[in-house]
C-alpha cells in the first residue's frame, strides 16, 4: 500500500514537470538548471543503488526533464 502512495507521488511530480515543459514557458536559469540536473543525476544512482524503485524512477524522470530544461535554455543562450 505505501508503494502505491508513493507511484501516485511519482506521477503527480513527474506530471507536474511535464506540464511545465509542455507549456513552453521560459526554462529556469541556467545555473540553476544544470545544478538541478546534476543532483538529480547523483540522486539517481544514490536511490538505485539503495534499492529503491520509487526515488529511483523519480529522480531519473526529474534528471531527464531537467536536461530537456537545460537544453532549452542553452539554445535560448546561443541563438542560431
Amino acid at each position: 500500500m505505501i508503494q502505491v502512495l508513493g507511484l501516485i507521488g511519482l506521477l503527480l511530480i513527474a506530471a507536474a514537470w511535464a506540464v511545465n515543459i509542455a507549456r513552453r514557458g521560459p526554462p529556469p536559469p541556467l545555473d540553476l538548471t544544470l545544478l538541478y540536473f546534476s543532483g538529480s543525476v547523483a540522486l539517481t544512482i544514490y536511490a538505485a543503488v539503495l534499492g529503491d524503485a520509487v526515488f529511483t524512477i523519480l529522480n531519473a524522470l526529474s534528471s531527464v526533464l531537467s536536461f530537456i530544461n537545460l537544453v532549452r535554455a542553452l539554445r535560448i543562450k546561443t541563438p542560431g
